[in-house]
Order: structure tokens, then sequence, then C-alpha cells
């Protein structure tokens, strides 16, 4: 009798150690992904990746805002294994609040330019976007365009179309601001071009570029895939727009354009790291990049990959250099700008 129950406490034993190994090669093959990026614009490289690794993508698509709310609440039993968005700003947000962890990884960051991803590997850029200025051809002389500075200057009163500064991008570009000219400056900025709005900031980018095809404004001032999506539209209201509007690139011949990043990062309560890190990489990769930064009109991150046709059309504009890790820095005091000088 008691021999039989050794044999069935060993039984018992092995059948877990069985159970447990099934489940953990289960675990191994997948990835779970909280994104606030469009789904049409992963949906296939992630079916791709599946393809090329064996690793199953599991993902769930939300706001920025609402995601990072949610790892917080979810605490270490939240499933996120990646976070994906677009903005450093979301991505310094996330690190802040305790919600990333650093990796290391050679091929990231090899291919990926420091200044476009976090120095102590917490996030990485995956795409690059500039903040430019998109004009109505019939209001503004572009000879009269220069750098976001002159924006604010009162030859610009009514013409000036953003969306408002709770956005990250414009969180982002007054972070930028004030990297380069410090806060004094930048608060006169924030002052000067909010008394050049032609309205009251409402909607996102897109509706900002409706806005200065329709003449009321003559600037407005988005992120270049916005731009890229109204050029690469067959839609008439599209194709209007892109008839009465041209871009700019400002600061040439200073800082440079501001660029900002749509980037991915690994979740601190990662049950996956491996593959977590698995799919950055392949995010990384160059067929990958021009799939997905062509998809959305973004320049790809990596050199070497493919930019779409309306990019190269485009052109070459200087880049600003500023180390996206920089913004950190700065976040608290462009907010408290935004806020004091009326730019709601």
């Amino acid at each position: 009798m008691k021999a039989l129950g050794i044999v069935i406490m060993v039984l018992a034993i092995c059948f877990g150690v069985i159970a447990y190994n099934k489940h953990s090669s289960i675990q191994e093959k997948v990835v779970n992904v909280y994104s606030s990026r469009k789904e049409e614009l992963l949906r296939d490289l992630f079916k791709k990746f599946t393809a090329d690794t064996g690793i199953q993508v599991r993902y769930i698509n939300d706001e920025a805002a609402q995601l990072i709310a949610r790892m917080e609440s979810e605490g270490a039993y939240s499933e996120a294994d990646v976070f994906l968005t677009a903005d450093a700003v979301n991505l310094i947000l996330a690190k802040k609040k305790g919600l990333l962890q650093p990796v290391r990884s050679e091929i990231l960051e090899q291919v990926i330019p420091a200044r476009y991803r976090d120095n102590d590997g917490y996030w990485f850029g995956l795409t690059k976007r500039a903040r430019i200025v998109v004009y109505n051809k019939d209001l503004v002389d572009v000879s009269q365009l220069s750098t976001y500075e002159d924006l604010a200057d009162s030859k610009w009163r009514n013409q000036i179309l953003v969306r408002s500064s709770n956005s990250p991008y414009n969180q982002s570009l007054i972070a930028f601001m004030v990297a380069n000219n410090g806060m004094e400056a930048t608060r006169e900025w924030v002052r000067g071009l909010v008394s050049n709005f032609a309205r009251k900031p409402a909607g996102g980018d897109t509706d900002q570029i409706y806005a200065a095809a329709a003449g009321e404004g003559g600037i407005a001032i988005v992120n270049s895939y916005y731009w890229g999506r109204v050029c690469s539209s067959e839609r008439r209201v599209d194709k209007e727009a892109a008839a009465k509007l041209a871009i700019f690139f400002p600061n040439q011949g200073s800082t440079g354009a501001m660029i900002n990043i749509s980037g991915g990062a690994v979740a601190k309560s990662a049950k996956n790291k491996d593959n977590a890190l698995k799919l950055l990489e392949f995010l990384s990769g160059e067929e990958a990049q021009s799939i997905y930064a062509n998809s959305n009109q973004e320049y790809p991150i990596v050199l070497g990959a493919a930019r779409s046709k309306i990019l190269q059309s485009w052109g070459e504009f200087q880049e600003s250099e500023l180390p996206l890790q920089e913004l950190e820095k700065y976040l608290g005091e462009s907010v408290q700008i935004a806020d004091e000088e009326g730019w709601k």
C-alpha cells in the first residue's frame, strides 16, 4: 500500500512537470501587445512576425492615456508585454509611472539612432515624423515662413491653426522649444502664438489641415504623416485640400525641424519578455520598417529603409538632432506654460 502511494506521488509529480512544461511552451509562443496605434497599421506586420517566428501576437487597441491607466491599475497582473504608441511623451510618461522595464538589444542599439531611444533602454523609436507647417497657398506667401519661433510674430494674427495643448504632439513641441530657447523665451512664444490663433483649438491634426484648406486660417501646425495621408488619399475632400495647400519645414538652417517618433517598449509586467524583445527587433528590421512607415506615411527610423513616394516628393530637409529623452526634463514646464498662457 505504501509502495503504491509512492508510485502515485511520483506519477503526479511527473504529470505536473509535463503539464508545466506544456504550459511554458505555450507561453513562449505568445506576446501580448497594448497598442495605441491603429490596428490596420500593424495587423499585417503581426501576421508576418508570427509566420517568421511562430509567436502569436495578441493585442488590444486604445488611446495611449487609457492604456497607460490600464497598465497602472493592473499592476503586476497586467498581461502587457509590449507597449506601442505614438509620440515620445507617451513613452516618457509610461516610464515615469514605472510601467516599463529597461532592456538591452544589440540589434535595437545598432539600428536605432541614440537620439530616438531612451539611454537606459526603456523605450525605442520605430518610426519618425516631423512637426511641420501646412499652409494655404492663397493666404500665405511662403517666402514669409521661416521658423516655429516666427509663428508668434504679429504678422500671423488670426492665421494659426493648431490642436489643443493637451495633445502630446504639442506638449512635445513646447518642450522642444524650452530645450532650445529656455523657459522664458518659450513662454513669450506661446503667448504670441495664442494671440495668432485663427480659432479656439479643436479637433485633431487632420481637422487643422481641412480648416486651412477652407480658409479659416492660413497656417496649420501638424505632424507630417497627417499631411501625407491627405496627399495619398483618393477622397475628394482630401484631393481638394491637397490642391490648396503645401508643406513647409520650419527651422531650416537653425535647429532643424522637430522630429518625434512612434515607438515601443517592454512592459514592466511582461511575462514574455524574450518574445517582446523579438517583436521590437522585428519592427526595427528594414522590411518591417518600410511597411510600417509607408502604411501611415511616416519616415522609417532605420537608415536604408524605403520611404513612400509621397515622402520622397517632399525632398530632404534638416532634422533636429535633439535627443528625445531631453524632452522629459521639460514636460512639466511645458504643460504649465501652455496652461498659464491660455493654450487650452
